[in-house]
């Protein structure tokens, strides 16, 4: 029966003063009920706005009607056609601002819950799957995938089911990139993440962990090895600072190195051999989703009192509005429109606060949000004992440095066409070594059209 409500199904979430206490997921997902509830909601358009929305072109509206008939497994199975990493891309990606913002059901009220049904889907083909997915047939031609992020897995994955023989090289100890060293486990558990690249391991798809490209072997050494293609997904780690005075006191990290302490190396454990200095006070700088995730994992490590400092309004965060939502239930407080100065030390070479400015906004810039200005005589100081810098981050240059050829832009980023081709012949990329840091499943998009030009590059080599 069709559900004409106006609003979604509420998503099921830990309370808010209970969840920012623990790194238990803080959504827990709709009941198979709610699931079929959502659906319902549906209007199964003939003309799909939903699936143009979505980067990796999910047929959405063929999983969401199995999800109606209760047939979750075979909605598992078209979501998995399109997408190597349902189960994480049901939890992380920006659905609002994607397949849910054409959805016909938000002229008039709320979309259908897309993202949810995704995850939901998702989760019940992992507790209720037997078995793991059945290996292609080989074709005897061999592909290599720089760095096993969200990019580089898609890659690795799409290029597996062709038949290719693909071997992913990854710098960290851990295959997953910003999903197990970025994103908190009480937004992606790990044991999912790590479920997800098992399903690509059982489809063929080789693994080598604590290899640096340009370090421990070269692009060039790669080709020499018979690799026919390279697809470079190495993502953007290097962390960006204000170069402001006091960045270099003891309590000052990059977002990427706390948020790495705490998700991957697991710092929030009693036992953990990488600990992180305890904080009273943070400020976190900065606005986007990595800038919620570092300001609620302080909270988590148990500061009193964590501080979002950016230097434009609310409205102009980039971070999706249920991570500001979350951030606000869980007591994190806002301090929009200031920017800061300098970081303040005491005698030890500690952080003892941050010296901020207020801001107005002003015309637009070249971004098209309002520039913001500086109030003259609004200094103040933040009493803080830790500052987190969460302001963005390029590609680490070390892949270029060491790769004959390949053309980058100023600023760091691989120079690719629309099919991820560079200008190296056979060398492809994607995801933020590319475009800078952006989100998950950009990255995967990116991957999953190059896999599609490498397969057609080596077919055309082999013809």
């Amino acid at each position: 029966m069709a559900n004409m409500s106006l609003l979604k199904n509420p998503m099921p979430v830990q309370e808010p003063l209970v969840r920012n206490g623990n790194f238990k997921e803080v959504a827990l997902g709709y009941t198979e009920d709610q699931a079929i509830d959502e659906a319902n909601r549906c209007l199964g358009c003939k003309n799909r706005p939903c699936v143009g929305g979505c980067p990796v072109a999910v047929d959405i509206p063929d999983f969401i009607a199995k999800v109606k008939e209760g047939d979750f497994e075979s909605a598992y199975q078209i979501i998995s056609k399109s997408s190597a990493l349902p189960a994480v891309c049901g939890r992380v990606c920006p659905q609002e601002t994607q397949c849910e913002s054409r959805c016909v059901r938000g002229i008039k009220g709320e979309p259908v819950a897309i993202g949810r049904l995704e995850r939901f889907v998702a989760d019940w083909h992992m507790a209720h799957a037997e078995g793991a997915p059945e290996m292609p047939e080989q074709n005897g031609h061999k592909a290599a995938v720089i760095g096993a992020g969200p990019s580089g897995l898609t890659c690795a994955g799409d290029l597996a089911r062709m038949g290719y023989k693909v071997t992913v090289f990854e710098a960290l100890h851990l295959a997953g990139g910003v999903l197990v060293y970025g994103i908190p486990e009480f937004r992606l558990p790990k044991a999912i993440v790590q479920k997800e690249i098992e399903n690509l391991k059982a489809l063929g798809v080789e693994i080598n962990t604590n290899i640096v490209i340009g370090k421990t072997i070269t692009v060039d050494e790669l080709f020499a090895k018979g690799y026919e293609a390279i697809f470079i997904g190495s993502g953007a780690g290097l962390p960006r600072f204000m170069n402001i005075p006091g960045e270099n006191l003891k309590g000052v990290y990059s977002a990427n190195e706390y948020l790495t302490r705490t998700n991957l190396m697991k710092a929030y454990l009693p036992d953990s051999d990488t600990p992180i200095m305890s904080a009273k006070n943070v400020a976190v700088v900065g606005g986007g989703n990595v800038a919620m995730d570092a300001a609620r994992c302080a909270k988590r490590l148990g500061a009193e009192n964590v501080y979002i400092v950016y230097r434009r309004g609310k409205e102009e965060m980039p971070a999706r509005n249920e991570e500001i939502e979350h951030a606000e239930e869980e007591e994190i407080i806002f301090k929009t429109l200031n920017n800061p100065v300098e970081i303040l030390g005491d005698e030890h070479k500690c952080v003892k606060g941050i010296k901020c400015v207020e801001m107005e906004l002003g015309e637009p810039d070249e971004s098209g949000r309002r520039r913001p200005v500086v109030k003259d005589g609004s200094e103040f100081v933040l009493d803080v004992d830790c500052v987190i810098m969460s302001i963005g981050t390029s590609p680490n240059p070390l892949i270029r440095n060491t790769t004959e050829g390949l053309d980058t832009q100023k600023w760091g980023g691989i120079i690719a066409d629309e099919n991820g081709q560079t200008s190296r012949e056979g060398v492809f990329a994607g995801g933020d070594a590319v475009t800078g840091a952006a989100t998950v499943i950009l990255a995967m998009g990116a991957g999953k059209t190059a896999a599609k030009a490498m397969d057609e590059y080596i077919r055309s080599k082999n013809a």
